[in-house]
């Protein structure tokens, strides 16, 4: 069966992760999605080392615009617009994450084009919003770390230093938000007709994303309190003998399964732990009293125990490690296919899976340009229109615009 998205139409006008992070599932889904590049690329296509010879592809690029088409050309130029108008004219959805009033600059703005067709939905991804004095800040996922909280939850230890986290989660929380969002968008235009204007801030996202129990101190309002310092409750990575496990003891037979699984009858009697009110209000000295014992064992001797006394509990992974677990190869997580240029490389599998309306990688991340001329061609321009936009570097075509047989599985 084709994705659940099959027959929409995405034109993506962004750039970096969180839009083309957000498109990419949308692809996954069935979308037909349209990657509008600048005459130089995306520029993380040269994020890191590349992975092919001829420098178009990093492992970034790759894996947050697998499945798209690409049409590289000049926004600016008039004839750059023409071209434009026709696809918006065409798409379901139009996504771009310029900074605020760079689109409208362009006669490309949310109300420009809704004016032309109601039916479209327009999605605007920033930094901090379209208000605010912090509007003409450029952004970048560190940014949003420092303000949204984050920073500050990953505190070290003695120091209270923040620290951030070594993962650009707010770029890809926000993807995940958008897709979401466009989503909800299709279906109510199926009820009423119309489209919307959608707009996503990354600082509005991850504070809603941490909100629950990240500002759990700060919920009530007039009975505030300081949230707890890094040294209060310890992680729970827990060290073996031969490695890390991370293992949880919130409710009481959980707790209980622990104290059987250490072997030591005295752990259960034990009155700061006897009660889920007590381990909590007792977390520290719990998790210490934890590491001890696991500190005694091999990892795969705990992971037995515990998971033989029901306690939740996994090894911690290296990430070189995670592509052969047992459980990842069990659920088939990782696939394969052909990046032209590249090689065979690794993607992980569309993490939703739908029982009739499959969501599947619909191919390679596009070389820049790529599929220029067919979208052209498509719209109604000659062979020759298309040559002379190329030669005023109007659009640009990649250097090789042979097919390539994609395998995936």
């Amino acid at each position: 069966m084709p994705g659940p998205l099959t027959g929409i139409s995405v034109l993506d006008f962004t750039a970096v992760v969180s839009g083309p992070f957000a498109t990419m599932f949308l692809a996954d889904q069935g979308a037909d999605v349209l990657k509008i590049e600048p005459i130089g690329g995306d520029s993380v296509r040269r994020s890191g080392a590349p992975v092919d010879k001829a420098g178009e592809f990093s492992a970034l690029f790759i894996s947050s615009n697998r499945g798209k088409r690409s049409l590289s050309i000049d926004i600016k130029s008039d004839a750059g617009r023409v071209v434009l108008a026709k696809l918006v004219a065409r798409a379901d959805v139009v996504v771009q994450n310029f900074r605020p009033g760079a689109m409208e600059r362009l006669g490309l703005g949310p109300e420009q084009l809704r004016a032309r067709d109601p039916r479209l939905i327009y999605v605007s991804i920033s930094g901090v919003g379209d208000t605010g004095p912090y509007v003409k800040k450029r952004v970048y996922d560190p940014i949003i770390q420092g303000l949204s909280g984050f920073a500050d939850i990953q505190s070290q230890a003695v120091t209270n230093r923040p620290q951030m986290i070594r993962t650009i989660v707010a770029d890809k929380t926000t993807s995940i938000f958008t897709a979401q969002a466009v989503s909800s968008a299709l279906y109510a235009r199926e009820k009423t007709g119309h489209g919307d204007h959608i707009q996503i801030a990354m600082l509005d996202v991850m504070i809603s994303y941490l909100w629950p129990e990240g500002m759990a101190q700060y919920t009530v309002v007039g009975a505030e309190a300081p949230a707890a310092g890094p040294n209060d409750r310890p992680d729970l990575v827990f060290k073996t003998t031969d490695g890390y496990i991370t293992a949880g003891t919130l409710s009481d037979s959980e707790w209980q399964g622990f104290c059987r699984a250490s072997g030591d009858p005295e752990l259960a009697a034990d009155a700061r732990f006897a009660t889920q009110l007590s381990r909590s209000a007792n977390a520290t000295a719990r998790i210490h009293k934890m590491a001890e014992y696991i500190a005694q064992r091999s990892t795969a001797e705990w992971l037995q125990r515990l998971d033989a006394n029901d306690v939740p509990c996994a090894p911690i992974l290296r990430r070189g490690e995670i592509i052969g677990n047992e459980q990842v190869v069990a659920r088939k997580l990782i696939t394969e296919f052909d990046q032209p240029g590249v090689g065979r490389v690794r993607q992980p599998k569309p993490a939703a899976r739908f029982e009739r309306s499959e969501a599947e990688i619909g191919g390679p991340a596009p070389r820049v340009g790529e599929h220029s001329r067919d979208v052209l061609l498509d719209l109604g321009y000659s062979a020759g229109d298309i040559d002379k936009m190329i030669a005023d570097k109007v659009v640009r075509v990649a250097a090789s615009e042979g097919g390539a047989s994609v395998s995936i599985k």
